[in-house]
């Protein structure tokens, strides 16, 4: 009973309005040919294929899950799963965004980005296996060898390989200075890599003839901590450096957790018994190449959690306007029927508005980091270039986390529009909920997406990508400064740059004087940050509908939804600055004894 339709028309709002994509791809070399009438016909097409193929999937995987056999460490996926995954290769969307030198399209991430929400609004689980591949193939592109590129990439842009991300270890999760897995050299070349990862995405299942792990491991005169990492490629079954693929590696899926949500996504315990893998990059600098996969990662998932607020939300509101339950408090508003829809009463419009709101300014904020990419990987500019990683990697936790957050918001929201019906499983609504709430958790919690953004990309660079964002909202209020019907968010937007940068400076001091300000300070400082980020991207949809040719009722709904996110959402920035404030003391003072 839980439906989807792609938002079709408020994508290309996003994109053709908002971003003006189109300009700018025909200023980027290799881009020039993708013009919006392309990028409709591939949003079109995308769309109909997650809504026939991939949304008929959501609830029936949820209630089957993965099956594992313990005898040979096999995984099965939901039924269906496979047969989508064909057509899904079939049609060519695995290498959508891939150079064509490997095989792919090369199609701006923009594009592909737009397409994966549609891919996780209409079936997370599903979506979660391609996911990694596209990291591994950035990864690959990026830093392997070129006849590692040949043998690996490309299978995988072809569909014919998945990848994986393995990081985590029993005894050791975020602080990968602790893992244990090592890589030990042999005579041809490779290494036998032995340890036990573990959460690992898509680690086993049946969509493909192979699986390449990208592993983190040590080699054995590495030194110790994050700076003796080394990165390897291990495939499930072993590949040669002719691309030639062999017997089975020694590495085998050893269980499968039993998660809250996404059940079609097989979520693994892999263990390497000396299995055979291939150095990529170089040698201890394996964290390098590896987050070049894991932000590409971060970023989807922050899609991830931009796809289910819409999915919840259209659901919501599709209820919102079916369900009948007592009188509009300004009196009957269907006099023919016995009651009022909910959508009628104030407090159903609060919930209904704050999924509105948060999704569709995400979604501007997402398609503007994908944006982002395709300028640093396209642009014959290097400053240009440096400017647009410089200003992404700030964005990045902002997008991982305040996205899947947001998300967890918004869809529980949405389910709460429901009432007892909510949390009844035919409805679908719970589903999202659960699938919503490890968003949060995977790639990286809130919490070190926090302190990534407060401690790694504004203080440790003296402000320089929270610069770049600050000089945008100043160009754009000073465009509009003129312009009375922006005025109403043109100031409040204004008076929060200017906030939001003597907040940062503030912290600055207080860290320099005791360290813990910054980990007191940091989830605060993300939300904070990203509301005003998504502030200016509301003022921007409003000036863009304004300009633009979409009918009347469209430029009112973004006007009047610009309008309560500013008056009812943006001021929760005063309550984080009031956290930031009150210091670290309130945290750290309390003895552990006395918990």
């Amino acid at each position: 009973m839980n439906a989807y339709s792609a938002p079709l028309r408020d994508l290309r709002f996003a994109l053709h309005d908002v971003l003006e994509l189109p300009a700018l791809y025909a200023r980027l070399p290799g881009s020039q040919d993708v013009t919006a009438e392309l990028v409709d016909a591939v949003l079109e097409e995308g769309a109909r294929f997650v809504e026939e193929v991939l949304a008929p999937l959501h609830q029936s995987a949820d209630a089957e899950g993965c099956h594992f056999d313990p005898a040979d460490g096999s995984v099965r996926t939901p039924q269906g799963f496979k047969a989508a995954y064909e057509q899904w290769v079939e049609n060519g969307w695995g290498g959508l965004t891939a150079p064509e030198a490997w095989g792919g399209q090369n199609l701006p991430e923009t594009i592909g980005s737009a397409i994966k929400e549609m891919v996780d609004a209409a079936n997370l689980s599903w979506g979660n296996y391609p996911l990694l591949s596209h990291g591994a193939t950035e990864a690959l592109k990026h830093h392997g060898e070129e006849w590692q590129r040949e043998a690996f990439l490309r299978p995988i842009v072809e569909g014919r390989y998945t990848g994986t991300m393995c990081l985590t270890e029993p005894h050791a999760g975020s602080d990968l200075g602790m893992l244990k897995t090592r890589a030990e050299p042999q005579a041809d070349g490779s290494h036998a890599v032995t340890g036990t990862k573990i959460f690992i995405t898509g680690g086993e299942h049946d969509l493909t003839d192979n699986i390449i792990h990208l592993v983190l491991a040590r080699l054995p005169d590495a030194p110790a901590g994050t700076k003796g990492i080394s990165l390897f490629i291990v495939p499930k079954f072993k590949v040669g450096r002719d691309g030639v693929q062999g017997e089975r590696n020694a590495v085998r899926c050893g269980s499968i957790e039993h998660k809250m949500g996404i059940h079609g996504s097989a979520t693994c315990v892999m263990n390497f018994d000396g299995a055979q893998g291939w150095l990529i990059g170089e040698p201890n600098r394996g964290l390098a190449a590896m987050f070049t996969m894991m932000n590409s990662a971060r970023l989807g998932v922050g899609l991830q959690g931009l796809g289910l607020m819409d999915r919840a939300y259209q659901n919501a509101l599709a209820y919102a306007k079916d369900r009948l339950q007592m009188r509009s408090p300004t009196g009957p508003k269907a006099q023919d029927k016995p009651a009022d829809p909910i959508i009628v009463h104030p407090d159903v419009r609060r919930m209904l508005l704050t999924c509105k709101a948060l999704s569709e300014g995400s979604r501007a904020l997402a398609l503007h980091g994908a944006s982002l990419l395709d300028v640093i990987e396209r642009s014959d500019d290097a400053a240009t270039r440096q400017h647009a990683d410089e200003l992404l990697s700030f964005l990045t936790p902002i997008i991982k986390a305040c996205l899947t957050e947001w998300a967890v918001e918004a869809t529980s929201h949405a389910l709460q529009c429901f009432g007892g019906h909510g949390y009844i499983r035919e409805w679908g609504m719970e589903q999202i909920v659960r699938d919503t709430r490890i968003t949060t958790i995977y790639e990286g919690t809130t919490g070190i997406q926090a302190l990534d953004l407060l401690g790694r990309k504004t203080l440790q660079t003296q402000g320089v990508g929270l610069k770049h964002f600050l000089t945008m909202i100043v160009e754009f209020c000073t465009a509009h400064t003129q312009n009375p019907a922006m005025t109403e968010f043109i100031a409040p937007l204004a008076k929060s740059a200017q906030d939001w940068q003597q907040l940062t400076l503030e912290i600055g001091k207080r860290a320099g004087q005791n360290p813990e300000e910054i980990g007191a300070a940091s989830v605060d400082y993300l939300f904070y940050s990203g509301y005003v980020v998504l502030a200016y991207w509301w003022a921007r949809s409003v000036a863009a509908a304004d300009a633009g040719n979409q009918p009347e009722a469209f430029k009112r709904a973004k006007r009047d939804t610009a309008r309560f996110y500013f008056q009812r959402i943006l001021p929760r920035t005063h309550s984080h600055a009031a956290a930031i404030l009150s210091g670290a003391d309130n945290l750290m003072a309390m003895a552990v004894e006395d918990f």
